[in-house]
């Protein structure tokens, strides 16, 4: 009890507002069934009423004709009227204009045979008073003169009293089933709807605190389906990139270890007389310095793309132009290496970009197929457009990519061999996007792949 008094005093979890809804849905809902029953009641009796009316009128008109037909008060004719007025559930009373009594009801079945005297007598209405209603008095007119008045007292029908007991037996009950059905079904349907989003604050707390391993169950299709989902695509991509940030770390160190080491050993040996101070010796040092430099520009390149620092200075350029430049630049590495690289251009193609971060992402490919490329293989370099976009692919023949490797290659410091640092890629796509444009890729083990950069082009000719 202090749970829910704390629940609904302070901050009402999702469960207990839904609850809250729920209930107050069943209220409104039996209310409205209390209002439609007083209706039906109320137009039911409107109608018994307007038949009840009918049949005083009835009575009034036979009686109005006898005193015509005959001219004056006839206690036998009248006693005829008065009898069948009381068959139809009517105590009557007639009276003339000086308010003497005409006929009633007891005094009609003094003009009535002997069996039609115990008939009426078995029914017992005369001796049970409560059966008829408060008297209705009604005048009595003949071509518009006043001849009397009739007073009636109306026999309670038992029939329409059943009725209404059985139909407000049968709406109490009723109620009372569809409102605890009803309010079952609410607390079942709001711990549903909150069960699950406990669970995913449960799992986003687990999360928070460190268990990025911490999954939840999907159960259902619907929007609380598919946001579990996405949560643990969420959490399963969390624990990729922390499994990335720590094989950076690892990989961090060891490329930083090396050059470092090598720094230091060749310092020492200066210092120990052991190495010579000269110029060889001084640039082998430089190397490694600008070997350091390199490996830290390039998690630099990274932060600055990741983050959006990446400022676009785009101006108009002819993509061939670009493309062809930055082959050439690159011809010589793979020359050394043994590997031919072809460039087929298409016809002019006007682009509004960044000369260098689209010169940038070309060489980050190039760099990719120069290193999965044994020697003797082959690099292609083709450019094009296709509807409102250009693109240039960059295809090789070398190793290819693994398909478990496929879905983690644009991954941050993800690799599939052994060197670099796994960012290049990474790069070339942040960059790719930047322009509005993305990096498509095609591959298959041992064959070769193929990266398709595609850019938002202005014109073309």
């Amino acid at each position: 009890m202090a749970r829910w008094i704390n629940k609904i005093s302070g901050r009402p979890s999702l469960w207990v507002k839904s609850l809250l809804l729920f209930l107050s849905v069943v209220a409104v809902s039996l209310s409205a069934t209390l209002i439609l029953k007083h209706l039906i009641i109320k137009d039911f009796r409107e109608y018994l009423e307007g038949e009840l009316e009918d049949r005083i009128y009835w009575v009034m008109a036979n009686i109005e004709g006898t005193y015509e037909r005959y001219n004056g008060w006839k206690p036998e004719a009248i006693a005829e009227n008065t009898v069948w007025a009381f068959m139809m559930g009517f105590e009557t009373e007639i009276k003339d204009t000086d308010g003497n009594t005409v006929m009633d009801t007891r005094k009609a079945s003094e003009f009535l045979s002997p069996i039609m005297k115990r008939r009426v007598a078995s029914f017992g209405l005369f001796k049970n008073k409560e059966i008829y209603s408060d008297p209705r008095t009604y005048p009595l007119f003949l071509r518009g003169k006043e001849i009397g008045e009739i007073s009636i007292r109306v026999r309670q029908q038992p029939k329409e009293k059943i009725f209404q007991k059985r139909a407000d037996t049968f709406l109490a009950v009723s109620l009372v089933i569809i409102g605890i059905f009803s309010i079952v079904l609410s607390v079942f349907s709001s711990r549903s709807l909150s069960m699950p989003i406990k669970k995913l604050t449960n799992a986003a707390r687990a999360i928070s605190k460190g268990d990025l391993e911490k999954r939840v169950e999907v159960k259902s299709r619907d929007e609380v389906g598919e946001l579990a989902s996405a949560f643990n695509h969420m959490a399963q991509a969390l624990h990729t990139q922390e499994l990335l940030r720590r094989k950076l770390t690892s990989n961090i160190a060891h490329e930083i270890r090396t050059p470092l080491s090598t720094i230091r050993a060749e310092l020492e040996g200066m210092l120990d007389g052991i190495i010579p101070t000269d110029r060889d010796n001084l640039a082998s040092i430089n190397e490694e310095i600008e070997r350091l430099k390199r490996i830290l520009n390039g998690i630099d390149d990274l932060s600055a793309a990741e983050a959006s620092r990446v400022s676009l200075n785009k101006r108009h350029l002819d993509m061939n132009e670009l493309v062809s430049s930055t082959v050439d630049r690159m011809s010589r590495l793979f020359s050394e290496k043994g590997v031919a690289i072809e460039f087929i251009p298409a016809g002019k193609i006007y682009l509004s970009a960044d000369p260098d971060r689209l010169c940038q992402i070309i060489i980050n490919l190039l760099k990719n197929a120069l290193n999965a490329t044994e020697r003797g293989g082959k690099v292609t370099v083709m450019t094009g457009y296709l509807n409102k976009n250009a693109f240039v692919s960059i295809e090789d023949t070398g190793h290819g990519i693994k398909n478990e490797d496929k879905p983690f290659i644009f991954e941050r410091f993800y690799k599939g061999k052994v060197g670099g640092l796994g960012i290049g890629l990474t790069i070339a796509k942040e960059l790719a996007e930047a322009h509005g444009g993305r990096i498509e890729v095609e591959s298959e083990p041992a064959k070769g792949s193929k990266f398709i950069v595609i850019i938002p082009f202005t014109t073309y000719s």
